[in-house]
């Protein structure tokens, strides 16, 4: 049975695709994984993977009557299945989001753990979708103070639709103080381990 994992922050640049394919690489030694790169507007997985030059893309599965089949838009690498999204601002104005439902449930049927690499904020209706896709999610946090309260409103807006959180993933944390100083503010707020 497949587990859906968005990885979300509510900010950018806090390193959620990077956590999105170490996670995915990590897991594939037990499980078919399978990463999707849901953030439309802004994509990023495609170069991370080595998929830049991609002919078929998310965006492509997002449009209507594009006759792209969800098997032609997955691609084999690092040992997991990797859907990229494209970078073309028309693919991206033509793409319908409410679309991802099907193609997530198309990619569930076929693996363990399901990947969604999320949106930065939660101010577009395709931003949020991933996260009321997901099982669970894993916050990818910095330990600054905005990232720290954006990251509890993806949380309270996670368990408000019954989306579980996962863990909270500290990225960009220079030493051990500052991680256990981090740590221990943190789980008095968030739910799951801190990682």
């Amino acid at each position: 049975m497949v587990e859906a994992f968005a990885v979300a922050s509510g900010k950018g640049g806090t390193g959620k695709t990077t956590s999105t394919l170490a996670l995915g690489m990590a897991l594939s030694d037990t499980y078919d994984v399978t990463v999707i790169d849901a953030a439309t507007g802004m994509a990023n997985l495609l170069f991370h993977a080595g998929l830049a030059d991609a002919e078929a893309t998310l965006h492509d599965l997002l449009v209507a009557d594009t006759g792209v089949a969800v098997e032609d838009a997955v691609y084999e690498r690092f040992g997991l299945r990797v859907v990229p999204c494209g970078t073309d601002l028309a693919a991206f104005s033509a793409a319908d989001p409410e679309r991802l439902r099907d193609v997530v449930a198309a990619l569930a049927a076929d693996t363990d753990v399901l990947l969604l690499d999320s949106p930065a904020t939660l101010e577009s209706k395709s931003a949020v979708l991933p996260v009321v896709l997901a099982d669970r999610v894993v916050l990818v946090l910095q330990p600054t103070v905005p990232a720290l309260s954006d990251g509890l409103k993806v949380q309270e807006y996670a368990l408000s639709y019954g989306t579980g959180v996962a863990g909270v993933l500290f990225n960009k944390v220079r030493d051990d103080e500052g991680l256990d100083r981090v740590r221990d503010h943190s789980e008095r707020y968030f739910e799951g381990p801190i990682l």
